[in-house]
This record gives C-alpha cells, sequence and structure tokens, in this order.
C-alpha cells in the first residue's frame, strides 16, 4: 500500500494548523492559505523550501530522523502526532512498526486462556482485550454486562467502531457521543499509520467512510492520538449514569492487542452502580 496521499495529507493540515502567531513568523497580507505557507515551514524545519514540498507531495521514504524531528518541531506537533509522523515514515521505507508483522496472521477469534484467566480474574472493574481494528476480543463478567449494547445476540466480532458510527444505541450509551466519536478515529488514524497494510483495518475504513458522513470527515481531518488513560462518561441501559477511570495496557505477547481497565472511584455513586451491575450479570448467568 502507498501511503503517500497519507504523509501528504497529514502533513498539509498540521500545517495549516499552526497560525504565523504561534509560529514566530510575520503573517503579512494576503495569506492564501490557513496557517504557514510551505516556504515558513522550510525555514523554520532547516531545509530547502524543495526538500520539504517533496515531503509534503508524500515523498518521505528515507527521511532522516533528524530532518523528521525538525519537521515535528517547525509543525509544533505534538508527541503523538510525532510518532505518528516517524510511523508514517517507517511504513513508507518498508519497516513493520511496533514489531508487527507486513503480512496478514490468521489468528484463532477465541483467546488464549491465559488472557481469559487474568481478564476474569478482575473483579470489580470492566476489563476487556481489544485488537488495533477495534474489535472486541475477549471481556471479563463485567466487561460482557457493561458491554452488552455494543456485543448484541452474536453474530460478527463486537467492534466498537461499528457501534460508534452504525448503531443509534451508541448515542445513548456515549453521552459525549462526539467527543467519543472523535477519539475513536484519531486512535484509528494513529494505527492505519503504524501498518498501512492491515487489510482489516483497510476494509472498516473502507466500511465506514461509505457509511458514515461523520465517520468520514473525522477521518479526513487526520487527527491523531494514544488512549493512554483518562476518564469516560457512559450510560447504561441498566444501570445509568457511569463516570469511569480508564488504563490502557499493552500485551506484549500480541502486538496491536491492549487491555483496557474501566474503574470507579471507590465510594462514587458509579462504584457503586458498577456492583449493582456486576449483580445484575450474576443474576443472569444463571437464568
Amino acid at each position: 500500500m502507498d501511503n503517500r496521499a497519507d504523509v501528504r495529507e497529514f502533513l498539509m493540515s498540521r500545517r495549516a494548523k499552526v497560525s504565523p502567531d504561534a509560529a514566530g513568523v510575520i503573517g503579512g497580507a494576503n495569506r492564501r492559505v490557513p496557517g504557514l505557507r510551505r516556504s515558513e515551514v522550510a525555514v523554520l524545519a532547516g531545509v530547502s523550501v524543495e526538500y520539504y514540498a517533496k515531503l509534503e507531495r508524500g515523498a518521505i521514504g528515507g527521511a532522516s530522523a533528524s530532518v523528521l524531528d525538525s519537521v515535528a518541531r517547525a509543525l509544533q506537533l505534538d508527541d503523538t502526532e510525532r510518532a505518528h509522523l516517524f510511523d508514517l515514515a517507517r511504513a513508507a521505507d518498508g519497516i513493520p512498526s511496533s514489531g508487527r508483522p507486513r503480512r496478514r496472521v490468521t489468528r484463532s477469534s477465541t483467546p488464549r486462556p491465559s488472557l481469559q484467566w487474568a481478564l476474569s480474574a478482575i473483579t470489580d472493574g470492566v476489563a476487556f482485550v481489544r485488537d488495533q481494528r477495534q474489535d472486541l476480543l475477549a471481556v471479563n463478567a463485567l466487561g460482557r454486562a457493561f458491554y452488552s449494547p455494543v456485543i448484541g445476540d452474536g453474530g460478527r466480532t463486537p467492534n466498537l467502531a461499528r457501534f460508534q458510527f452504525l448503531d443509534p444505541a451508541s448515542r445513548d450509551f456515549y453521552p459525549d457521543w462526539d467527543l467519543f466519536a472523535e477519539m475513536c478515529v484519531a486512535i484509528m488514524r494513529s494505527e492505519a499509520g503504524r501498518d498501512p497494510h492491515d487489510k482489516g483495518l483497510q476494509d472498516l475504513v473502507g466500511e465506514l467512510s461509505t457509511r458514515s458522513e461523520t465517520f468520514r470527515r473525522l477521518w479526513g481531518a487526520h487527527d491523531v492520538r494514544t488512549h493512554g488513560s483518562g476518564t469516560k462518561r457512559f450510560h447504561h441501559p441498566v444501570v445509568g449514569e457511569l463516570t469511569l477511570a480508564y488504563e490502557e495496557l499493552a500485551i506484549t505477547a500480541e502486538p496491536g492487542q491492549v487491555l483496557l481497565v474501566y474503574t470507579a472511584e471507590p465510594g462514587s455513586p458509579s462504584a457503586e452502580r458498577l456492583r449493582l451491575l456486576a449483580s445484575w450479570a450474576a443474576e443472569s448467568a444463571v437464568r
């Protein structure tokens, strides 16, 4: 897969976001482009205008780390955006990121027993494993109850992105739907930069771009982010409002997969509602 279009659009979108004032550049009148001009980025990065123009056309293969660092500073990229730029450059050079294989590998949809045991050992929080395609691969008992609107009654593997953009129930489940949508797409953008040869991810992006105007618009923004940690709000159909903190942990045995754990502040109303949800799940299991 040729990633020159992604490189071009990412650099152009970042350049458009940097104001001349923020970059310490005299703006001048009659500017025809938002943000910085190519020539101004080149000066700030210490490269020739011709060379920067070549990079922005997508010909990033072979660019040195020092050049990429200079461009990242000129465009005022944050840590995630800088990492994405380097991922795009590695992909252009044919170097897989994060130890991921370039060829598709057929894997069982059933998680390793030891991984499922680890999830099941987490009883007071929602724990689940997802991959770079937003597939929900494994959950603990509380996670199965929590994500019941996503998991549904079976069929194909539950996918958080499909639920977000194609299922009307997501608007009830995610009170901050717009924020969740932006996060979901930005995480997928980061993943696509790491491995542009992931056909499953390509197919998912194509499907969502065709079926969701919102996804198509957000994908075109080329924003990237990592998940890491934070707080999210949910509205569960059984127990109502939940405010949960999350932590994301990489699964080193399965590059591209992550373990996420959602927990509530001890003593909070959300903690009590999680306990109610756990009781509801236990009662449902024995029916």
